[in-house]
Protein backbone atom coordinates (compact mmCIF):
# COMPACT_ATOMS: atom_id res chain seq x y z
CA UNK A 1 0.00 0.00 0.00
CA UNK A 2 1.27 3.25 -0.92
CA UNK A 3 2.00 5.86 2.00
CA UNK A 4 0.82 9.40 1.59
CA UNK A 5 3.66 11.64 1.68
CA UNK A 6 1.42 14.60 2.13
CA UNK A 7 1.67 16.77 5.49
CA UNK A 8 0.26 20.23 6.03
CA UNK A 9 2.29 22.09 8.60
CA UNK A 10 0.66 24.78 10.96
CA UNK A 11 2.80 27.37 11.27
CA UNK A 12 2.75 30.48 13.81
CA UNK A 13 3.24 33.30 11.57
CA UNK A 14 3.88 35.71 14.22
CA UNK A 15 2.46 38.89 15.58
CA UNK A 16 3.24 41.33 12.40
CA UNK A 17 6.82 41.79 12.08
CA UNK A 18 8.27 39.46 9.41
CA UNK A 19 11.45 38.88 12.20
CA UNK A 20 9.25 36.96 14.74
CA UNK A 21 8.62 34.53 12.15
CA UNK A 22 10.60 31.31 14.19
CA UNK A 23 13.60 29.82 12.12
CA UNK A 24 11.36 26.04 11.86
CA UNK A 25 8.67 28.16 9.93
CA UNK A 26 11.05 29.89 7.61
CA UNK A 27 12.28 26.69 6.69
CA UNK A 28 9.08 24.98 6.50
CA UNK A 29 7.82 27.61 4.29
CA UNK A 30 11.14 27.67 1.86
CA UNK A 31 10.53 23.67 1.27
CA UNK A 32 6.68 23.45 0.93
CA UNK A 33 4.18 22.75 -2.28
CA UNK A 34 1.66 25.06 -1.26
CA UNK A 35 1.39 28.09 0.92
CA UNK A 36 -1.72 28.93 2.34
CA UNK A 37 -2.16 32.44 4.37
CA UNK A 38 -4.21 34.63 6.05
CA UNK A 39 -5.21 38.35 6.89
CA UNK A 40 -2.63 38.49 9.80
CA UNK A 41 0.06 36.89 8.29
CA UNK A 42 2.67 39.16 7.34
CA UNK A 43 2.62 39.39 3.53
CA UNK A 44 6.61 39.11 3.81
CA UNK A 45 6.83 35.88 4.68
CA UNK A 46 5.59 34.92 1.46
CA UNK A 47 9.15 35.70 -0.15
CA UNK A 48 10.46 32.51 1.47
CA UNK A 49 8.50 30.46 -0.69
CA UNK A 50 9.83 29.16 -3.47
CA UNK A 51 9.35 30.40 -6.90
CA UNK A 52 6.98 27.19 -7.94
CA UNK A 53 5.05 26.92 -4.74
CA UNK A 54 1.47 27.57 -4.92
CA UNK A 55 -0.09 30.75 -3.16
CA UNK A 56 -3.19 30.79 -1.65
CA UNK A 57 -5.07 33.54 0.61
CA UNK A 58 -7.93 32.14 2.39
CA UNK A 59 -8.78 36.03 4.40
CA UNK A 60 -9.57 35.21 7.57
CA UNK A 61 -10.35 39.19 8.19
CA UNK A 62 -12.70 39.78 10.59
CA UNK A 63 -16.44 39.55 9.38
CA UNK A 64 -14.59 39.35 5.80
CA UNK A 65 -13.62 35.96 5.03
CA UNK A 66 -12.84 35.06 1.64
CA UNK A 67 -13.09 31.26 3.00
CA UNK A 68 -15.02 30.16 5.89
CA UNK A 69 -13.07 27.87 8.60
CA UNK A 70 -14.97 24.53 7.29
CA UNK A 71 -13.50 25.11 3.94
CA UNK A 72 -9.92 26.13 4.99
CA UNK A 73 -10.02 22.97 6.70
CA UNK A 74 -11.45 20.77 4.30
CA UNK A 75 -8.55 22.99 1.44
CA UNK A 76 -6.01 21.78 3.78
CA UNK A 77 -6.78 17.99 4.09
CA UNK A 78 -7.88 18.02 0.67
CA UNK A 79 -4.50 19.42 -0.66
CA UNK A 80 -2.66 16.96 2.45
CA UNK A 81 -4.04 13.64 0.75
CA UNK A 82 -2.46 14.58 -2.81
CA UNK A 83 0.75 14.12 -1.47
CA UNK A 84 1.12 18.17 -1.23
CA UNK A 85 3.53 19.29 1.75
CA UNK A 86 1.81 22.43 3.07
CA UNK A 87 2.86 25.36 4.76
CA UNK A 88 -0.45 27.18 6.32
CA UNK A 89 0.16 30.30 7.86
CA UNK A 90 -1.71 31.56 10.69
CA UNK A 91 -1.41 34.89 12.45
CA UNK A 92 0.58 34.58 16.04
CA UNK A 93 0.07 31.33 17.20
CA UNK A 94 -1.71 28.54 15.65
CA UNK A 95 -3.46 27.57 19.19
CA UNK A 96 -4.00 30.80 20.86
CA UNK A 97 -7.28 31.65 19.64
CA UNK A 98 -6.31 30.67 16.00
CA UNK A 99 -8.46 27.70 15.50
CA UNK A 100 -5.52 25.65 14.65
CA UNK A 101 -6.88 22.66 17.04
CA UNK A 102 -10.24 22.59 14.78
CA UNK A 103 -8.04 22.15 11.53
CA UNK A 104 -5.55 19.58 13.00
CA UNK A 105 -8.50 17.34 14.13
CA UNK A 106 -9.94 17.26 10.67
CA UNK A 107 -6.84 16.29 9.51
CA UNK A 108 -6.94 13.61 11.93
CA UNK A 109 -9.99 12.41 10.56
CA UNK A 110 -8.85 12.23 6.87
CA UNK A 111 -5.62 10.59 7.81
CA UNK A 112 -3.53 13.56 6.52
CA UNK A 113 0.13 13.37 8.64
CA UNK A 114 0.42 17.13 10.39
CA UNK A 115 2.63 19.05 12.24
CA UNK A 116 2.70 22.03 14.84
CA UNK A 117 5.03 24.90 14.36
CA UNK A 118 4.56 27.55 17.15
CA UNK A 119 4.74 30.94 16.68
CA UNK A 120 5.22 34.63 18.84
CA UNK A 121 1.37 35.41 19.53
CA UNK A 122 0.30 38.72 19.60
CA UNK A 123 -0.94 38.67 23.20
CA UNK A 124 2.74 38.73 24.21
CA UNK A 125 4.76 40.72 21.43
CA UNK A 126 2.04 43.60 20.74
CA UNK A 127 2.18 45.29 24.55
CA UNK A 128 6.22 44.21 24.39
CA UNK A 129 6.47 46.75 21.33
CA UNK A 130 4.16 48.83 22.95
CA UNK A 131 6.40 49.03 26.32
CA UNK A 132 3.92 46.73 28.47
CA UNK A 133 5.99 44.04 30.19
CA UNK A 134 2.76 41.69 30.97
CA UNK A 135 4.18 40.45 34.46
CA UNK A 136 6.42 43.11 36.65
CA UNK A 137 7.38 42.26 40.58
CA UNK A 138 5.22 45.19 41.55
CA UNK A 139 2.42 44.87 39.53
CA UNK A 140 1.61 41.59 38.31
CA UNK A 141 2.70 38.05 38.79
CA UNK A 142 0.70 36.44 36.08
CA UNK A 143 -1.30 36.75 32.82
CA UNK A 144 -4.95 35.75 31.62
CA UNK A 145 -5.43 35.56 27.50
CA UNK A 146 -9.05 35.82 26.81
CA UNK A 147 -11.26 35.99 23.20
CA UNK A 148 -13.16 39.23 23.16
CA UNK A 149 -14.86 37.75 19.99
CA UNK A 150 -17.00 34.58 21.56
CA UNK A 151 -18.54 32.05 19.72
CA UNK A 152 -21.72 33.88 18.56
CA UNK A 153 -23.30 30.29 18.58
CA UNK A 154 -22.85 30.08 22.11
CA UNK A 155 -25.80 30.31 24.23
CA UNK A 156 -24.14 32.25 27.06
CA UNK A 157 -20.85 33.26 28.10
CA UNK A 158 -17.62 30.98 29.14
CA UNK A 159 -15.79 34.13 30.60
CA UNK A 160 -15.58 34.50 34.21
CA UNK A 161 -16.10 38.02 34.37
CA UNK A 162 -16.49 37.96 38.60
CA UNK A 163 -12.91 35.80 38.40
CA UNK A 164 -11.38 38.40 36.01
CA UNK A 165 -12.46 41.24 38.16
CA UNK A 166 -10.88 40.23 41.59
CA UNK A 167 -7.58 38.87 40.01
CA UNK A 168 -4.48 40.93 40.48
CA UNK A 169 -3.39 39.33 36.85
CA UNK A 170 -2.81 41.40 34.20
CA UNK A 171 -5.56 40.89 31.26
CA UNK A 172 -4.85 40.38 27.76
CA UNK A 173 -8.49 40.18 25.38
CA UNK A 174 -7.65 39.27 21.66
CA UNK A 175 -9.95 40.22 19.10
CA UNK A 176 -12.12 42.25 20.59
CA UNK A 177 -12.21 45.97 19.65
CA UNK A 178 -15.83 45.31 18.17
CA UNK A 179 -16.51 44.41 21.86
CA UNK A 180 -14.97 46.73 23.95
CA UNK A 181 -17.84 48.55 25.41
CA UNK A 182 -19.15 45.28 26.68
CA UNK A 183 -15.63 44.10 28.05
CA UNK A 184 -14.96 46.94 29.86
CA UNK A 185 -18.87 47.07 31.22
CA UNK A 186 -18.52 43.19 32.49
CA UNK A 187 -15.57 44.40 34.40
CA UNK A 188 -16.68 46.86 36.23
CA UNK A 189 -20.36 45.53 36.73
CA UNK A 190 -17.86 42.46 38.37
CA UNK A 191 -16.09 44.89 40.85
CA UNK A 192 -12.80 45.80 38.28
CA UNK A 193 -12.47 49.33 39.29
CA UNK A 194 -13.25 51.89 36.87
CA UNK A 195 -10.13 53.36 36.95
CA UNK A 196 -7.94 50.52 35.72
CA UNK A 197 -5.29 50.95 33.80
CA UNK A 198 -6.21 49.88 29.90
CA UNK A 199 -4.25 49.65 26.39
CA UNK A 200 -5.20 48.75 23.39
CA UNK A 201 -2.30 47.96 20.75
CA UNK A 202 -3.60 47.87 16.84
CA UNK A 203 -1.31 46.20 14.43
CA UNK A 204 0.97 44.94 16.97
CA UNK A 205 5.08 44.69 16.18
CA UNK A 206 4.40 46.76 13.02
CA UNK A 207 5.26 49.69 11.11
CA UNK A 208 1.55 50.48 11.52
CA UNK A 209 1.35 49.89 15.36
CA UNK A 210 -0.55 52.57 17.19
CA UNK A 211 -1.57 52.63 21.09
CA UNK A 212 -4.37 54.12 22.67
CA UNK A 213 -4.29 54.50 26.21
CA UNK A 214 -6.82 55.24 29.30
CA UNK A 215 -8.94 53.36 32.02
CA UNK A 216 -12.17 51.03 31.70
CA UNK A 217 -14.29 54.29 32.73
CA UNK A 218 -12.45 56.59 29.53
CA UNK A 219 -11.11 53.94 27.13
CA UNK A 220 -14.21 53.64 24.90
CA UNK A 221 -14.03 56.98 24.50
CA UNK A 222 -10.55 57.65 24.17
CA UNK A 223 -10.53 55.06 21.04
CA UNK A 224 -13.35 56.26 19.57
CA UNK A 225 -11.69 59.32 19.65
CA UNK A 226 -8.31 57.97 18.18
CA UNK A 227 -10.48 56.09 15.44
CA UNK A 228 -9.00 53.06 16.23
CA UNK A 229 -10.06 49.94 15.01
CA UNK A 230 -9.20 45.89 14.28
CA UNK A 231 -7.08 44.23 14.49
CA UNK A 232 -5.45 44.90 17.88
CA UNK A 233 -5.20 43.31 21.36
CA UNK A 234 -6.71 45.28 25.02
CA UNK A 235 -4.79 44.81 27.92
CA UNK A 236 -6.04 45.86 31.60
CA UNK A 237 -3.95 46.26 34.51
CA UNK A 238 -1.61 48.30 36.11
CA UNK A 239 1.47 47.12 34.25
CA UNK A 240 0.14 49.60 31.43
CA UNK A 241 1.39 52.68 33.15
CA UNK A 242 4.67 51.27 33.21
CA UNK A 243 4.36 52.28 29.46
CA UNK A 244 5.29 55.87 29.61
CA UNK A 245 8.84 54.78 30.74
CA UNK A 246 9.29 51.56 28.36
CA UNK A 247 8.11 53.03 25.22
CA UNK A 248 10.67 52.01 22.73
CA UNK A 249 9.10 51.34 19.83
CA UNK A 250 7.00 53.56 18.80
CA UNK A 251 9.62 56.10 19.57
CA UNK A 252 11.83 55.26 16.47
CA UNK A 253 11.97 58.14 13.92
CA UNK A 254 10.05 56.77 10.67
CA UNK A 255 7.30 54.59 12.49
CA UNK A 256 4.07 55.21 10.75
CA UNK A 257 5.40 55.99 7.29
CA UNK A 258 4.78 53.65 4.35
CA UNK A 259 7.86 53.86 2.05
CA UNK A 260 8.14 52.89 -1.69
CA UNK A 261 11.45 50.85 -2.62
CA UNK A 262 12.07 50.96 -5.97
CA UNK A 263 15.37 48.92 -6.34
CA UNK A 264 16.75 45.86 -8.21
CA UNK A 265 15.23 43.17 -5.80
CA UNK A 266 18.61 41.72 -5.41
CA UNK A 267 20.00 45.34 -4.42
CA UNK A 268 17.12 46.16 -2.19
CA UNK A 269 18.07 44.45 1.35
CA UNK A 270 19.82 47.04 2.37
CA UNK A 271 17.71 49.96 2.03
CA UNK A 272 14.54 48.23 2.86
CA UNK A 273 16.32 46.64 6.59
CA UNK A 274 17.30 50.03 7.18
CA UNK A 275 14.51 51.76 6.82
CA UNK A 276 12.42 48.88 8.56
CA UNK A 277 15.28 49.15 11.63
CA UNK A 278 14.28 52.67 11.78
CA UNK A 279 10.22 51.96 12.03
CA UNK A 280 9.06 52.32 8.20
CA UNK A 281 6.60 50.02 6.58
CA UNK A 282 8.36 49.13 2.71
CA UNK A 283 6.85 47.90 -0.04
CA UNK A 284 9.04 46.85 -2.64
CA UNK A 285 8.52 47.82 -6.43
CA UNK A 286 11.44 46.52 -7.94
CA UNK A 287 11.42 48.36 -11.66
CA UNK A 288 14.47 47.11 -12.38
CA UNK A 289 16.72 43.74 -12.77
CA UNK A 290 20.61 44.36 -13.34
CA UNK A 291 21.39 42.08 -15.69
CA UNK A 292 24.68 41.10 -17.38
CA UNK A 293 24.92 42.19 -20.82
CA UNK A 294 23.48 40.53 -24.07
CA UNK A 295 26.94 40.84 -25.69
CA UNK A 296 29.19 39.62 -23.35
CA UNK A 297 32.65 39.58 -26.14
CA UNK A 298 33.53 43.40 -24.96
CA UNK A 299 34.32 42.92 -21.19
CA UNK A 300 35.59 39.50 -22.09
CA UNK A 301 37.61 40.86 -24.39
CA UNK A 302 38.78 43.21 -21.90
CA UNK A 303 39.15 41.17 -19.08
CA UNK A 304 41.41 38.24 -21.46
CA UNK A 305 43.86 41.34 -22.31
CA UNK A 306 44.23 43.04 -18.50
CA UNK A 307 48.00 44.01 -19.46
CA UNK A 308 46.89 46.29 -22.26
CA UNK A 309 45.25 48.62 -19.51
CA UNK A 310 47.00 50.58 -16.36
CA UNK A 311 44.03 51.62 -14.97
CA UNK A 312 40.57 50.17 -14.34
CA UNK A 313 38.13 52.65 -13.11
CA UNK A 314 34.54 50.90 -10.97
CA UNK A 315 31.39 53.83 -11.34
CA UNK A 316 28.86 51.05 -9.53
CA UNK A 317 28.70 47.71 -7.13
CA UNK A 318 27.34 46.14 -10.21
CA UNK A 319 30.10 47.26 -12.61
CA UNK A 320 32.61 45.26 -9.91
CA UNK A 321 30.63 42.49 -9.56
CA UNK A 322 30.07 41.81 -13.15
CA UNK A 323 33.72 42.04 -13.93
CA UNK A 324 34.85 39.63 -11.33
CA UNK A 325 31.73 37.11 -12.39
CA UNK A 326 33.53 37.56 -15.82
CA UNK A 327 37.16 37.24 -14.87
CA UNK A 328 36.84 33.89 -12.51
CA UNK A 329 34.63 32.48 -15.27
CA UNK A 330 37.53 32.56 -17.65
CA UNK A 331 38.99 30.81 -14.68
CA UNK A 332 41.24 33.85 -13.89
CA UNK A 333 41.77 35.39 -10.60
CA UNK A 334 42.89 38.33 -9.07
CA UNK A 335 46.78 37.69 -9.93
CA UNK A 336 45.57 38.85 -13.02
CA UNK A 337 45.84 42.48 -12.25
CA UNK A 338 48.93 42.55 -11.19
CA UNK A 339 50.56 45.87 -12.21
CA UNK A 340 46.74 47.88 -12.28
CA UNK A 341 45.72 50.66 -10.44
CA UNK A 342 41.94 51.20 -9.29
CA UNK A 343 39.76 54.13 -9.23
CA UNK A 344 35.96 53.82 -7.61
CA UNK A 345 33.00 56.12 -7.64
CA UNK A 346 31.34 55.93 -4.50
CA UNK A 347 32.53 54.19 -1.15
CA UNK A 348 29.82 51.39 -1.40
CA UNK A 349 31.68 50.27 -4.91
CA UNK A 350 35.39 50.96 -2.79
CA UNK A 351 34.03 48.61 -0.31
CA UNK A 352 32.76 45.69 -2.66
CA UNK A 353 35.97 45.51 -4.71
CA UNK A 354 37.85 45.85 -0.98
CA UNK A 355 35.67 41.93 -1.02
CA UNK A 356 37.53 40.76 -3.72
CA UNK A 357 41.01 41.98 -1.98
CA UNK A 358 41.73 44.95 -3.48
CA UNK A 359 42.00 48.49 -2.15
CA UNK A 360 41.26 51.43 -4.72
CA UNK A 361 44.27 53.48 -5.26
CA UNK A 362 41.68 56.81 -5.63
CA UNK A 363 38.38 57.42 -4.75
CA UNK A 364 36.30 60.08 -6.58
CA UNK A 365 33.48 61.68 -3.81
CA UNK A 366 30.83 61.75 -6.61
CA UNK A 367 29.57 61.80 -10.22
CA UNK A 368 30.35 65.47 -10.66
CA UNK A 369 33.13 66.33 -13.24
CA UNK A 370 34.62 68.22 -10.96
CA UNK A 371 35.43 65.65 -8.71
CA UNK A 372 36.98 63.16 -10.82
CA UNK A 373 39.08 65.84 -12.31
CA UNK A 374 39.88 66.40 -8.28
CA UNK A 375 40.52 62.80 -8.03
CA UNK A 376 43.40 62.58 -10.55
CA UNK A 377 44.86 65.97 -10.10
CA UNK A 378 47.87 64.25 -8.78
CA UNK A 379 48.00 60.86 -10.91
CA UNK A 380 49.94 60.73 -13.93
CA UNK A 381 47.03 59.85 -16.43
CA UNK A 382 48.66 61.79 -19.60
CA UNK A 383 48.29 58.71 -22.08
CA UNK A 384 47.07 56.17 -19.42
CA UNK A 385 44.72 53.15 -20.89
CA UNK A 386 42.34 53.23 -18.34
CA UNK A 387 39.70 50.57 -19.04
CA UNK A 388 36.04 51.47 -17.65
CA UNK A 389 33.39 48.50 -16.73
CA UNK A 390 30.00 49.66 -16.37
CA UNK A 391 26.53 49.68 -17.26
CA UNK A 392 25.07 50.15 -20.78
CA UNK A 393 23.93 53.63 -21.78
CA UNK A 394 25.54 55.32 -18.76
CA UNK A 395 26.35 59.42 -18.80
CA UNK A 396 28.99 59.90 -20.99
CA UNK A 397 30.71 62.53 -18.72
CA UNK A 398 32.79 60.39 -17.31
CA UNK A 399 34.93 59.34 -20.36
CA UNK A 400 34.75 62.74 -21.75
CA UNK A 401 36.32 64.05 -18.44
CA UNK A 402 38.94 61.21 -18.37
CA UNK A 403 39.78 62.23 -22.26
CA UNK A 404 40.27 65.97 -21.33
CA UNK A 405 42.97 64.64 -18.77
CA UNK A 406 44.21 62.78 -21.83
CA UNK A 407 43.59 58.87 -20.73
CA UNK A 408 43.13 56.40 -23.45
CA UNK A 409 40.24 55.03 -22.30
CA UNK A 410 38.25 51.84 -23.28
CA UNK A 411 34.16 51.66 -22.56
CA UNK A 412 33.00 48.27 -21.94
CA UNK A 413 29.14 47.38 -21.15
CA UNK A 414 29.60 45.25 -17.94
CA UNK A 415 25.85 44.51 -17.16
CA UNK A 416 22.41 46.33 -18.54
CA UNK A 417 19.31 47.35 -16.16
CA UNK A 418 16.25 46.12 -18.06
CA UNK A 419 12.50 46.40 -16.70
CA UNK A 420 10.92 44.24 -14.16
CA UNK A 421 8.14 42.86 -14.83
CA UNK A 422 5.36 43.99 -12.29
CA UNK A 423 2.21 42.11 -11.20
CA UNK A 424 0.11 45.21 -11.44
CA UNK A 425 -2.74 43.49 -9.44
CA UNK A 426 -0.75 42.75 -6.42
CA UNK A 427 1.09 45.98 -6.72
CA UNK A 428 -2.26 47.69 -6.54
CA UNK A 429 -3.27 45.49 -3.40
CA UNK A 430 -0.27 46.36 -1.42
CA UNK A 431 -0.85 50.27 -2.55
CA UNK A 432 -4.71 50.22 -1.53
CA UNK A 433 -3.61 48.94 2.31
CA UNK A 434 -2.08 51.97 3.33
CA UNK A 435 -1.36 55.57 2.07
CA UNK A 436 2.21 55.99 0.53
CA UNK A 437 4.44 58.48 2.06
CA UNK A 438 7.46 58.48 0.48
CA UNK A 439 8.66 56.78 -2.27
CA UNK A 440 12.59 56.08 -3.14
CA UNK A 441 14.77 56.43 -6.23
CA UNK A 442 18.45 54.87 -6.30
CA UNK A 443 19.17 55.83 -10.19
CA UNK A 444 17.61 57.06 -13.09
CA UNK A 445 16.61 53.87 -14.55
CA UNK A 446 14.57 53.26 -11.17
CA UNK A 447 13.06 56.71 -11.65
CA UNK A 448 11.84 56.07 -15.53
CA UNK A 449 10.81 52.75 -15.05
CA UNK A 450 8.88 53.68 -12.14
CA UNK A 451 7.13 56.18 -14.48
CA UNK A 452 6.20 53.76 -17.25
CA UNK A 453 5.79 50.72 -15.13
CA UNK A 454 3.56 52.52 -11.97
CA UNK A 455 2.86 56.20 -12.70
CA UNK A 456 1.53 55.68 -16.50
CA UNK A 457 -0.86 53.25 -15.30
CA UNK A 458 -2.67 54.73 -13.11
CA UNK A 459 -1.48 52.41 -9.77
CA UNK A 460 -0.01 55.06 -7.91
CA UNK A 461 -0.11 58.66 -8.48
CA UNK A 462 2.85 61.13 -7.20
CA UNK A 463 0.22 63.59 -5.18
CA UNK A 464 1.80 66.41 -3.51
CA UNK A 465 1.28 64.31 0.17
CA UNK A 466 3.83 61.54 -1.65
CA UNK A 467 7.63 62.50 -1.35
CA UNK A 468 10.19 61.63 -3.90
CA UNK A 469 13.42 60.70 -1.76
CA UNK A 470 16.60 60.57 -4.74
CA UNK A 471 20.02 59.33 -4.26
CA UNK A 472 21.66 62.59 -5.39
CA UNK A 473 21.59 65.57 -7.82
CA UNK A 474 21.55 63.01 -11.07
CA UNK A 475 18.78 60.75 -10.38
CA UNK A 476 16.94 64.46 -9.26
CA UNK A 477 17.53 66.07 -12.31
CA UNK A 478 15.75 62.66 -14.01
CA UNK A 479 12.86 62.44 -11.88
CA UNK A 480 12.14 66.32 -11.76
CA UNK A 481 12.77 66.18 -15.89
CA UNK A 482 9.73 63.54 -15.92
CA UNK A 483 7.30 65.40 -13.68
CA UNK A 484 8.50 63.90 -9.83
CA UNK A 485 9.12 66.78 -7.62
CA UNK A 486 12.47 65.41 -5.71
CA UNK A 487 11.92 66.32 -2.22
CA UNK A 488 14.71 64.74 -0.57
CA UNK A 489 17.69 64.63 -1.78
CA UNK A 490 20.89 63.11 -0.06
CA UNK A 491 23.77 65.16 -0.02
CA UNK A 492 25.99 61.82 0.02
CA UNK A 493 24.88 59.47 -2.88
CA UNK A 494 24.87 56.23 -1.21
CA UNK A 495 22.38 54.18 0.68
CA UNK A 496 23.01 55.40 4.34
CA UNK A 497 23.28 58.97 2.96
CA UNK A 498 19.54 58.27 1.33
CA UNK A 499 18.29 57.11 4.68
CA UNK A 500 19.61 59.81 7.14
CA UNK A 501 18.31 62.27 4.71
CA UNK A 502 14.54 60.51 4.83
CA UNK A 503 15.26 60.75 8.46
CA UNK A 504 15.66 64.23 8.74
CA UNK A 505 13.00 65.30 6.61
CA UNK A 506 10.74 63.39 8.06
CA UNK A 507 11.91 64.88 11.58
CA UNK A 508 11.43 68.51 10.25
CA UNK A 509 8.24 67.79 8.96
CA UNK A 510 7.27 66.57 12.16
CA UNK A 511 8.99 69.29 14.02
CA UNK A 512 6.56 71.97 11.60
CA UNK A 513 3.54 70.39 12.28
Amino acid sequence: METNKGKVYLIGAGPGDPGLLTIKGMETIQRADVVVYDYLAAPALLSYARPDAEIIYVGKKGGDHTLTQDKISDLLADLGKKGKIVARLKGGDPFIFGRGGEEAEVLIDAGVEFEIIPGVTSAIAAPAYAGIPLTHREHASSVSIITGHEDPLKQESSIQWDCLARSNATLVFLMGVKNLSSITGNLIKAGKSGNTPVALVRWGTTALQQTVTGTLDTIVADVEKAGLKSPAIIVVGSVVTLREKMNWFESRPLLGKTIVVTRARVQASELVGSLSALGARCIEIPTIQVVPPRDPAPLVNAVKNLSDFDWVVFTSVNGVKLFFKTLYGEQMDVRALGGLKFACIGPATKAELFVHGIVSDILPKTYMAESVVEAFSNVEIQGKRVLLPRAKQARTILPEELDKLGARVTEVTAYETIAEHLDEAELARLVAESKVDIVTFTSSSTVENFKRLVMDKKVLEMGPEVIAACIGPITAETAASLGIRPDIVATEFTIPGLVDAIVAHVKNQRCTQ
